[in-house]
């Protein structure tokens, strides 16, 4: 090999280490709830539509708003006529031209519109407009606390994966130590070979397990990416942990009166409610006359209201009141508030099964987390009584006066107590987080 294609090959290798050190390195992510939080906050493609509907809403309203003023419209035109033979009269023997004809027409128009009585038709547009941009902000506020939630259950779930994944290493490392033990005490003619055999199935039984937790972990990893919008590989580890420590002392009827006056869902139903209040309003607008004040500038060539005709621009104006009513619809008017008015009682309708679902949502999130607490403590005390369970059956195994039977059963016992611990953290903080939901708290 040449020097040259030794140094080519050499950088290559560099370049290969680089980007498999940035790769590493990009891979693995320690990440707090606040952290993971805020990512998603950042990158969540649905919270951005949302978003989006709530700027739509804001041009509506000024877009709507904007009919209240007076409007200013140019227009301009040339037109080329064809020739004509210009109107002319007889006068003591001469022709005098009267109208010549003239074949380049100018023309340009500033013309003004002010509404002055529309029959609260543009107000009730504007309260519409209004009405449903704070309905929609109040929507963007439900799509947030439903995202906090998503990113809180994926990440304590990541959470739980990782600690039963963690849970069964230790288990295997212990019982991998009693498999060797149980072989020396064998040699030494203290137990029988079907007693190594026991503690070998249970060892094969708990590292069959540890592959299910080791997917487990990959999954719940893939969860928590997705509803945070990052990419799917990147390895996340949680920094915060699950102590049980959140709390909600609130009786159930603050949570209620709570819950009444923060969920977005709610606030969203009255301005719908005040939508179709207003809705009516407009329907209403064309029983009454519709008065508009328009003002026009004309600079044309030729200018038609100036006689005789002359080719050269000439500027006027006018001033006009306007007024129309419509007579006779065949009870298009009618038929559109009773629609209105429909549209109203849907609303109002609507607001009460939001209200009984919040009713429900927060009355079962609180007796969950009453539950979810309540099972914490049981099984904490669970744990302490297995561990110390487990631990005088081992000693008392290496002493020879408890059977292998005895230490899995210790074993199992506290593997399943840890198990159901370290589930109960984790649905104690997720039933706290969804409580917290249903009273529209943002955190």
């Amino acid at each position: 090999m040449t020097f040259k294609s030794k140094r080519t090959a050499g950088v290559f290798l560099a370049v290969l280490l680089l980007m498999a050190a940035n790769q590493t390195v990009h891979a693995q992510t320690t990440m707090t709830l606040s952290q993971a939080i805020e990512t998603g906050l950042k990158t969540s493609k649905a919270l951005r539509i949302s978003d989006q509907k709530v700027r739509a809403g804001q041009a509506n309203l000024f877009a709507i708003n904007a009919n209240k003023f007076a409007w200013l419209k140019f227009s301009g035109s040339y037109t080329r006529l064809s020739e004509v033979d210009p109107f002319s009269i007889n006068m003591g023997g001469s022709k005098i031209n009267v109208s010549p004809s003239i074949l380049n027409n100018y023309s340009t128009k500033l013309s003004m519109a002010q509404p002055l009585f529309m029959g609260n038709k543009i107000t009730a547009g504007v309260d519409i407009a209004e009405y449903s941009l704070n309905a929609t902000q109040e929507d963007f506020k439900k799509d947030k606390a439903e995202l906090l939630l998503n990113i809180k259950t994926a990440y304590w779930n990541l959470f739980k994966a990782m600690q039963m994944k963690k849970v069964l290493d230790e288990t295997v490392q212990q019982v991998q130590a009693h498999v060797n033990d149980a072989k020396n005490m064998l040699a030494a003619g203290l137990i029988t070979n079907n007693d190594l055999l026991k503690l070998q199935v249970q060892l094969s039984d708990i590292r069959y397990k540890q592959v299910d937790a080791n997917n487990g972990v990959k999954l719940s990893n893939l969860s928590l990416n997705n509803v945070l919008g990052i990419p799917l590989q990147e390895v996340i580890t949680p920094v915060s942990v699950a102590a049980g420590n959140a709390e909600m002392q609130e009786s159930i009827t603050d949570l209620l009166a709570l819950s009444y006056d923060k969920r977005p869902e709610l606030k969203a139903a009255n301005f719908r409610i005040k939508t179709g209040e207003s809705g009516i309003t407009m329907a209403q607008s064309a029983w009454y006359p519709q008065v508009n004040l328009v003002g026009n500038y004309t600079y044309s060539r030729p200018n038609q209201r100036v006689f005789p005709t002359k080719d050269e621009f000439k500027g006027t104006w006018d001033v006009s009141l306007a007024l129309s009513f419509d007579i006779w619809d065949w009870n298009a008017r009618s038929h559109q508030t009773e629609q209105a008015e429909a549209q109203l009682a849907q609303a109002k309708d609507g607001f009460e099964i939001t209200r009984d679902a919040i009713t429900l949502e927060v009355t079962q999130n609180y007796l969950n987390m009453n539950q979810a607490k309540e099972k914490m403590t049981i099984a904490q005390l669970a744990q302490e009584q297995a561990e110390e369970n487990f631990r005088i059956t081992g000693e008392k195994f290496k002493q020879g006066t408890a059977l292998s039977s005895d230490l899995i059963d210790a074993e199992v016992a506290y593997l399943q107590a840890k198990t159901n611990y370290t589930t109960a953290l984790v649905d104690y903080e997720l039933a706290v987080a969804r409580l917290q939901k249903s009273t529209g708290d943002l955190r």
